[in-house]
């Protein structure tokens, strides 16, 4: 197991000249307040900051809804272990998730996303998900800020049975974690190879997206538009580009999960925030997302 290199605070403050000791000191004192939420470093809190643009309040919203949404989302972020979760080892089998080595003209990083096993049946959207957030998770911790992230979803071989295979409840859950939790700055969020199911998946996302969102979605059936963001040379091979052949750099990307598993066991254990400490009322899922069954349909788990 590779032990994890961490970004420090200190090649925070070189990074970002606006990053200011003080506005850290502020937050750090307002999170020892809040006891019900877990011990949190000078370069997690530099990343919230700096993702909300280092304005104080909406930071420790962030921060509340990031910890709150991974304790309440045990479907996402729970039993993190490639190795020995069968079903999220199945994910990594069906979907790739990379963050590619290029960055759009911006210095934006890209976070692509496909299917590598096209058969509907072995796509589970939840998996799916908790694989997405390692990879975010891990990059996040070892490389801290940056400037803007994009996410880029390639719909090849995207069919009418994975639709099915969505739930709205599962969706709202990754959509309100995305827009008010994760701390990144997104800046754009594209479908390239887009098909006409893409219609019937935005219908499912358009109740839970705020018009910030909305207005960051772009879709392309051809290369020629997508272009236009995100340089086409540093997408894999089979989506046009020269980064290599998809499988490998999936590979890569995998074993460097596998190689921080136990950092993700660390993350799990000590990164929740304890509800019987939280002033006033604890929440629950409920409080967060509503009730599954208001749904029109309805998921056992």
């Amino acid at each position: 197991m590779a032990s994890i290199k961490l970004i420090s605070f200190e090649e925070e403050l070189k990074k970002n000249p606006k990053l200011k000791e003080s506005d850290i000191q502020m937050l750090r004192e307002w999170c020892e307040k809040q006891s019900y939420l877990p011990k949190i470093s000078n370069s997690e809190l530099a990343l919230f900051l700096h993702s909300n643009y280092y304005r104080l309040e909406p930071t420790k919203t962030t921060i509340d809804t990031f910890f709150t949404v991974r304790t309440h989302v045990p479907e996402f972020f729970c039993n993190r272990d490639p190795i020995n979760n069968k079903e999220l080892k199945k994910a990594t089998e069906t979907v790739t998730n990379i963050i590619l080595e290029g960055t759009t003209k911006e210095g934006y990083k890209i976070i692509y996303g496909r299917l590598l096993d096209d058969e509907p049946s072995h796509f589970v959207y939840n998996d799916t998900m908790k694989f997405l957030n390692m990879v975010i998770d891990l990059w996040l911790y070892m490389e801290g800020t940056c400037d803007g992230h994009v996410l880029l979803i390639d719909m090849k071989n995207v069919s009418l049975g994975h639709v099915g295979r969505l739930s709205p409840m599962a969706l709202k859950k990754f959509l309100y974690y995305l827009q008010d939790g994760l701390p990144v700055r997104l800046k754009s969020f594209h479908f390239m190879n887009a098909s006409p199911v893409i219609d019937l998946i935005l219908n499912m996302m358009r109740p839970f997206m705020k018009k910030q969102l909305m207005d960051m979605f772009h879709m392309h059936t051809v290369n020629d538009t997508l272009e236009k963001f995100v340089p086409l040379e540093v997408l894999p091979n089979e989506a046009g580009g020269q980064a290599g052949p998809v499988q490998d750099l999936h590979n890569k990307q995998v074993k460097k999960l596998i190689d921080h598993v136990v950092w993700f066991q660390e993350d799990e254990a000590n990164h929740r925030v304890n509800e019987s400490l939280r002033p006033g009322k604890a929440k629950t899922a409920t409080d967060l997302f509503g009730v599954e069954g208001s749904f029109k349909k309805l998921e056992i788990d």
